[in-house]
């Protein structure tokens, strides 16, 4: 938690005598990201992943038939095999995910960029993992915080993703006698600021490449099919976001192409496959090609893994000669400039 200022100093208030000191007055930034196992450990990632796939926006089917499955088949196999996947991409510095480096750095920064508002204070927190929404929140609130921007960092919006962070806050406020005032930021995929920021990303990473690659795909989260069938708004958001920044560098839809990543279970998944097209452009003949992830505010496992190195491999094993990652935008200039301008423009009114 960072203060940006100062306390101000409280507005007198008659108390009766032997009331204890109330904090009010400031106003707080909850930067959420999607969470983080504590570890690579066995136990460590069965915990993180137990807490993320009983959450009923993000696997929808009857507990019934998802419930034998998890705890049958998925949380004896899968710890194991993520935890390995996690040690390629560990923080061994910090001895934690890069996820929740950058998160912590996106909330330091902030906080030095909006100085000048001295009765401010931001926070992060992971919706499954730690640090919990409710321990955020309820730091905020003891901090005298009775105004809260909560910002879930998914520039699209998924109820797997926004929805269930606003869930996740929302349940603890039915708990509170005294609740704070809350904001929570909506999906800013179209946003001129968010759009400008990534293309200046791409283009100065391809700047650094020894090649031009003739591809570049656009790699979201996917969802499974039948969620945007249910009005999910998720791939309208993406395709905009594509469009977007496909006509803000000038390319042609051969060039800047949508696909979805990281498919999990038997059901059908958005498609076009982040797989499957890598392997389908290498094999038809396509030399050099780059990914970027536009929907990740901060690159995890599914950025630094499964995209630069598994999909690097399949590419490259393919027929593939020439192949780069674009690393999200991170805690870096444009990233921030994107979250400090959705922050101010939410902030309206309170600061």
């Amino acid at each position: 938690m960072i203060n940006v200022g100062k306390p101000p100093v409280p507005t007198p208030m008659q108390l009766p005598d032997g009331h204890p000191a109330v904090a009010t007055g400031r106003v707080g930034i909850l930067l959420v990201n999607l969470g983080t196992p504590d570890g690579t450990d066995r136990k460590s990632m069965r915990r993180y992943l137990e807490e993320f796939l009983t959450d009923r926006r993000v696997i929808e089917w009857p507990r019934a038939v998802w419930y034998p499955i998890l705890y049958g088949i998925v949380l004896n196999t899968r710890p194991q095999k993520k935890g390995k996947d996690y040690e390629t991409i560990w923080n061994t510095e910090r001895d934690e995910s890069p996820l929740r480096t950058f998160t912590r750095s996106q909330s330091e920064k902030l906080a030095a960029r909006i100085s000048g508002h001295s009765n401010v204070t931001v926070d992060w927190a992971m919706r499954y993992g730690t640090p919990s929404i409710a321990e955020r929140l309820k730091a905020l609130k003891a901090e005298g915080c009775d105004r809260i921007l909560v910002f879930p960092l998914y520039p699209q919006y998924a109820a797997s993703t926004t929805a269930t962070v606003n869930d996740k806050v929302f349940e603890l406020l039915l708990k509170e006698r005294w609740q704070t005032a809350v904001r929570t930021v909506p999906p800013y995929h179209d946003d001129p600021v968010y759009i400008d920021a990534l293309a200046r990303s791409i283009e100065g990473h391809l700047a650094t490449l020894d090649f031009e690659p003739e591809v570049v795909l656009t790699s979201f989260h996917g969802i499974p099919k039948s969620y945007f069938e249910k009005g999910d708004p998720y791939h309208c958001h993406c395709m905009k976001t594509a469009r977007l920044l496909r006509e803000r560098l000038g390319w042609s839809k051969d060039r800047l192409r949508v696909t979805f990543q990281s498919r999990f279970g038997p059901e059908e998944w958005l498609q076009p496959y982040t797989d499957k097209t890598v392997e389908a452009l290498a094999k038809s003949g396509v030399k050099r090609l780059a990914i970027v992830a536009p929907g990740f505010v901060s690159d995890c496992l599914e950025t630094l893994e499964e995209l630069a190195v598994e999909n690097g491999e399949i590419f490259l094993h393919n027929g593939g000669e020439k192949f780069s990652f674009i690393p999200c935008m991170n805690d870096s200039e444009p990233g921030m400039d994107v979250i400090e301008a959705v922050v101010r423009r939410e902030l309206g009114g309170w600061i």
